[in-house]
């Protein structure tokens, strides 16, 4: 197993690359939709970086950051991305489908799959074992709670038909980022464990990217009649 290399060497990099990613995009694509909320949380952890005294140890926290964040630039001009990203690259344009929904999928396809992966490949870069990253990934679910809010205030579509906003409703609901990453951690310390076992680990690896795929699909169930 070989580590992913970067596309940026600091988190100012990434948010660098966030911003000119959305900026490119019209913003009714579902890309920029949930580029623009991971900016948002990068550049949270950004400034917690800047701060001081917020994580633990800074330098790995930057390290695991720039790993996160690769896997989804780069997926986005792969070939074929991992199928946890392709129900958000495939329906990204689709009329019948809220903003808020193509953020809950991203950050599904982000946080269950890729934030593992990165774990890993975080652990391998800094010579370390998961256990020694869980004081600081736990701390930045602070930081994504506050975030996912203020998505989901702000992406939330006004509608006065309670009918009609129910299975809207009913989707967020379904979704929890706290669990989400909980999972992911779980994950990385399970793919720790086979990372010397190139067979397993591809298959656990694959069947995380087809389950958490299977997810973001149905985050993204079209739901036409909220459109007013």
């Amino acid at each position: 197993m070989t580590t992913q290399a970067p596309s940026g060497t600091t988190v100012d990099d990434i948010v660098a690359q966030l911003r000119q990613l959305v900026s490119g995009l019209p913003p009714q694509d579902g890309v920029a939709v949930f580029a623009d909320a991971y900016l948002t949380v990068t550049e949270a952890i950004r400034d917690h970086l800047a701060e001081g005294g917020f994580f633990r140890a800074p330098g790995e926290v930057t390290r695991l950051d720039v790993l996160f964040a690769d896997r989804f630039l780069t997926a986005l001009d792969a070939p074929r991305p991992p199928a946890c990203w392709r129900p958000l690259l495939e329906l990204r344009l689709h009329p019948g489908i809220m903003p808020i929904q193509f953020a809950l999928s991203g950050m599904n396809a982000h946080i269950e799959h890729d934030l593992p992966m990165a774990v890993v490949d975080a652990c391998e870069a800094l010579g370390c074992v998961p256990d020694e990253l869980s004081v600081d990934f736990h701390r930045v679910n602070d930081v994504l709670a506050q975030v996912e809010e203020q998505v989901r205030d702000t992406l939330m579509p006004a509608t006065e038909d309670i009918r009609a906003a129910e299975p809207l409703v009913h989707l967020m609901s379904s979704w929890s980022i706290d669990r989400a990453r909980d999972a992911a951690w779980a994950s990385a310390v399970g793919l720790w464990e086979l990372r010397d076992r190139p067979t397993p680990y591809a298959a656990a690896t694959d069947a995380l990217a087809d389950a958490t795929g299977l997810v973001s699909r149905c985050l993204l169930t079209p739901l036409d009649r909220l459109r007013g």
